[in-house]
């Protein structure tokens, strides 16, 4: 019985291993399979976490190079203000020296041509700074960055810059004015110096027409010969009288001289007397002691002198 008994029991036992020995493998098939899934999924989980990494890394070197582009610029931006803000304040003190300068009313020629040639220099530097600002301003909109205080700071240079060229431009003007108004009072004052030289031409010509005198000297026949004197008046021939012809046309009979330079007629006769009417108080009749003779006729005052004629007739006896 016994025997029996152990032998279905052995029988019975052999199938339960069987079935436990199916389950564990089993099991270790799934763990095997978790183990080989879990895996995977940390590798996938590594490999995006290491791409999200490498992304990330990109995305900080890209924004840092974008900062430091960014940071270049404005670097370059201020430069550019602080060189355009130095332009300006020179612009603004040379300015202000050619203006004085410009105004003095006796400004030389060669000034003139200092300041215009200065206006140019700084019309040169006023161009320049210009071409700067505009360069910025399209470097600004470009960049994509938006900074206000960089745009005022823009328009407040422009805004400088084309003050000084308008003010620059106002004192060319005002100097190339001043050249015309001086041609034109140059042209004035010539025409002026015209006048005055043709007034004081017709002066001196009156001064010495005024001043004319006619003198001439020789016997009663000589004089009557060349129809200068004449004799007149009396009574049946006598107490005639000679007297200056009237009327006679030729001047050239007389010696013509100036009242104001002549002092002295000369005569060199024995004996001599005026045919024409100057006062006795006006002249005197001076002889040479050494000869006896009447020497020349001494002109004393000669405005009364010549006053009642401008004629000096002289009638010697040799």
């Amino acid at each position: 019985m016994r025997n029996d008994e152990i032998n279905i029991n052995d029988s019975t036992r052999e199938p339960r291993n069987e079935g436990s020995r199916a389950l564990v493998i089993g099991l270790m098939a799934a763990l095997v399979l978790v183990l080989i899934i879990g895996t995977i999924v940390v590798s996938k989980n590594n490999k995006n976490r290491a791409s999200d990494a490498l992304l990330l890394q990109n995305q900080k070197l890209e924004m840092t190079n974008q900062l430091s582009q960014r940071d270049s610029i404005i670097n370059g931006w201020v430069t550019a203000f602080n060189e355009i803000e130095s332009d300006i304040q020179k612009i603004t003190a040379k300015e202000k020296i050619l203006t004085i300068q410009s105004n003095d009313p006796e400004i030389s020629q060669d000034k003139k041509a200092e300041i215009l040639k200065e206006l140019v220099y700084i019309k040169g530097m006023i161009d320049s700074n210009k071409k700067k600002l505009s360069a910025l301003n399209a470097q600004l909109r470009n960049s994509g960055i938006k900074i206000a205080g960089l745009q005022n700071q823009i328009d407040t240079l422009n805004a400088n810059i084309a003050q000084r060229d308008n003010d620059m431009a106002a004192l060319r003007t005002d100097l190339e004015n001043r050249d015309v108004q001086i041609g034109e009072l140059n042209v004035k004052v010539g025409n002026m110096q015209t006048a005055l030289l043709n007034d004081s031409t017709k002066i001196s010509q009156q001064t010495a027409e005024m001043n004319k005198a006619y003198v001439v000297s020789g016997t009663f026949k000589d004089l009557k010969e060349k129809g200068v004197v004449i004799k007149e008046g009396g009574v049946l021939g006598l107490g005639k009288k000679e007297s200056l012809q009237e009327n006679f046309q030729d001047d050239n009979l007389f010696t013509q001289v100036d009242i104001t330079k002549t002092k002295t007629i000369p005569v060199n006769s024995k004996s001599a007397k005026l045919v024409t009417e100057h006062p006795a108080s006006s002249y005197e009749m001076v002889k040479d002691e050494s000869n006896k003779t009447i020497a020349y006729i001494e002109i004393k005052d000669p405005a009364t002198f010549w006053k009642l004629s401008k004629y000096a007739v002289v009638e010697v006896n040799n």
